[in-house]
């Protein structure tokens, strides 16, 4: 699918404003700058690079954690602004005068403890992992070699049970996505969000976290008006940012329920779709 720059200056809204510090531009990671084997081109690394030294607030939105952010921010050189990990639940501010060049700002958790025991009653062979913000994850069993950043310790169930989280993981390859949501449907999860990840992923966060509604708070935050905002995914956990967004742009290879969420489809990751949004917005 070929997506032109023109076409999507001609979705933008009349008062959008040219690239520079009142625009907001929130990124997912997966499936939309870098491919499933973890590659980025350089033709999105210099995009993002030319929209990043316009001033623009250049986000990345992602359901990884902390740690398996830091290296995209790193390759992108996002040092100054701000980053949403943890599909909203958790929020950091990136300065390089920081220790680490960031802080966690803003943090949602939960108590896990009803979810991970509903989950665990229907799929006891499956396999958990709480976060263990800015470290890693703790987790039931171990997960297959690179599948979760940080340090990941194998622990007692119910001590993933004990303490606050900001998100719980149920990897479970067997499953598909309908599967998934079925299993939802079937338990009944209360007082919490999901999102269905690739086929083996269900991520569980706080009641009323989304992607969306932690963009939100920083764009209110940074002072960024509504309409000056665009956002681009490809998962179903992009689902609610895309429709926050002024212009939400869907990835080719996304479901038909994200690509419905959005104004616009672009090609795929392999394809660099990213790149013509981005373009439209440094040539707006």
């Amino acid at each position: 699918m070929t997506l032109t720059a023109d076409v999507v200056r001609d979705h933008l809204p009349p008062t959008f404003p040219a690239a520079g510090p009142d625009l907001l531009v929130a990124l997912d990671i997966d499936g939309t700058l870098v491919d499933h084997e973890q590659r980025m081109t350089t033709a999105v690394r210099e995009t993002v690079a030319e929209l990043r030294d316009s001033g623009a607030q250049v986000v990345l939105a992602t359901g990884r954690s902390v740690s398996a952010v830091l290296p995209v921010l790193a390759e992108l050189g996002l040092g100054h602004g701000w980053a949403v990990c943890s599909n909203g639940a958790v929020c950091l501010r990136l300065d390089p005068q920081l220790p680490g060049g960031y802080e966690i700002s803003d943090v949602v958790t939960f108590d896990p403890e009803p979810t991970l025991r509903l989950l665990r009653e229907e799929l006891p062979d499956g396999l958990f992992a709480v976060e263990d913000l800015g470290k890693g994850f703790k987790v039931s069993s171990p997960f297959p070699f690179g599948e979760l950043s940080g340090e990941v310790t194998v622990v007692d169930f119910e001590e993933l049970c004990s303490a606050p989280a900001s998100r719980v993981t149920l990897r479970a390859p067997h499953l598909s996505a309908d599967d998934f949501h079925a299993l939802v449907d079937r338990v009944g999860l209360h007082g919490v969000s999901y999102a269905v990840g690739w086929t083996a992923w269900l991520d569980i966060a706080p009641e009323g976290v989304t992607k969306a509604s932690a963009l939100e708070m920083l764009r209110e935050r940074v002072g960024i008006a509504r309409d000056a905002t665009v956002a681009v995914g490809d998962g179903r956990n992009d689902i609610e940012m895309l429709q926050w967004a002024a212009l939400g742009v869907a990835m080719e290879w996304a479901d038909e329920d994200t690509r419905a969420a959005a104004d616009l489809v672009t090609g795929s990751v392999h394809e660099d779709g990213v790149v013509p949004v981005l373009r439209a917005l440094l040539d707006a």
